[in-house]
């Protein structure tokens, strides 16, 4: 068995370096995954190796594998229960499965294994990382979300990706898991319906992109919708929608749009929603602009554990407008509606735990009133 895995790493080694040696494969700056697979097939043949068919057919993905995507976890990322993937170092791989999370097995050969991979897949979306830039916000081919960061910002490269449902769930799907129970899908059908302002909130994997796609499907087919995103994960199912997405700066530091400049330019393509995948800053406060002209029935994201916490969390954001608190409070009171809280059960399972609504307090100020909230998991 020993002898076994030293030929299977010593014929590794030398089709790696004769395919990456090949001018014809590396000339482009994303080599084609293809044509790869099979310049990897001819050079396993060509070394004569005698190993069972299990072992070279899984030879030659792992080697595609390291020359044309993350290495690795190229083969986490085709389990369709995988959600994330967390490299902490070369030899520590976490995913989350099922709402779970769990060590993989798989491991990098070294860091600087890791930032090759990572640069393989970076590299002809026009981004970098290096120590001059040591970090990288990417968006892959597939929809997924990458981050790294190198030293000297951490002590070993560590990425995290993101992967999305490339089908969006359906109500009876997440009604039959209990993840939203009946009466709250119809009260949430009901909020989308009587066009009132929706919010989702939860922590980081939650499922807050999972409810809004629910909530976007059973917007009326005669409305036009505006859907702006940083990157889009949101899978809208409406007839009539237009996507606006955000660009970060350039290298030299030129060229960004922000969420708050698409939040503007939204205003003047006569939508009957807007929809933002996630606020975060100053661009709530042209949202709540938006509404106060009429605009409703739009729709968002927070993170926030609870109602009460997301409202403390956009009265925050509104001020970072430089929009007085009085005028920010009563601009809340008129635009905010409903709240969708998401949480986690002590199993993993993600679901919505309760629905608020925002009515006015005996001073003035506002609260979240519960019309339904989650028993028990």
């Amino acid at each position: 068995m020993q002898r076994c895995d030293e030929t299977v790493m010593v014929t590794a080694e030398r089709v790696r370096r004769r395919v990456s040696a090949d001018p014809e494969l590396h000339h482009a700056s994303a080599p084609n995954r293809e044509a790869v697979r099979s310049a990897v097939a001819r050079a396993i043949r060509e070394e004569g190796v005698l190993l069972p068919y299990d072992e070279l057919a899984r030879l030659a993905r792992d080697l595609t594998d390291d020359l044309t995507g993350l290495g690795p976890v190229e083969s986490l990322l085709r389990d369709p229960d995988v959600t994330d993937v967390m490299i902490n170092a070369p030899d520590e791989v976490w995913v989350e499965r099922a709402g779970r999370l769990e060590r993989a097995t798989v491991r990098f050969a070294g860091a600087e294994a890791v930032q090759s991979a990572v640069l393989r897949v970076v590299g002809p979306l026009g981004l970098r990382l290096d120590r001059a830039r040591p970090f990288v916000d990417a968006r892959l081919p597939d929809g997924s979300r990458l981050h790294a960061l190198i030293p000297p910002l951490v002590g070993t490269p560590t990425v995290t990706i993101r992967r999305f449902a490339a089908v969006a769930l359906g109500w009876d799907q997440l009604i039959a898991s209990g993840a939203v129970p009946r009466p709250a899908a119809q009260l949430l059908q009901e909020a989308v319906a009587q066009r009132r302002t929706l919010i989702c909130c939860g922590r980081t994997g939650t499922g807050k992109t999972t409810l809004l796609n629910l909530l976007l499907a059973d917007v009326g087919s005669a409305e036009r919708v505006v859907v702006i995103e940083d990157a889009p994960e949101l899978r809208p199912q409406c007839p009539h929608v237009v996507r606006l997405e955000a660009r970060p700066p350039s290298v030299e530091g030129a060229g960004e749009v922000t969420i708050r400049d698409l939040v503007r330019q939204a205003l003047r393509m006569r939508p009957d929603r807007i929809v933002v995948g996630e606020v975060r800053g100053p661009e709530l406060s042209d949202v709540l602009q938006a509404l106060a002209t009429g605009h409703e029935g739009c729709m968002t994201t927070v993170h926030a554990k609870a109602a009460d916490e997301a409202l403390v969390r956009l009265e925050g954001m509104a001020l970072q407008a430089g929009v007085p608190l009085s005028a920010v409070r009563a601009q809340l009171r008129v635009g905010l509606d409903v709240f969708a809280v998401l949480s986690r059960g002590p199993d993993g399972q993600r679901g919505l735990v309760e629905i608020a609504e925002l009515t006015g307090g005996h001073t003035g100020g506002m609260r979240a009133r519960v019309l339904w909230r989650r028993e028990a998991w």
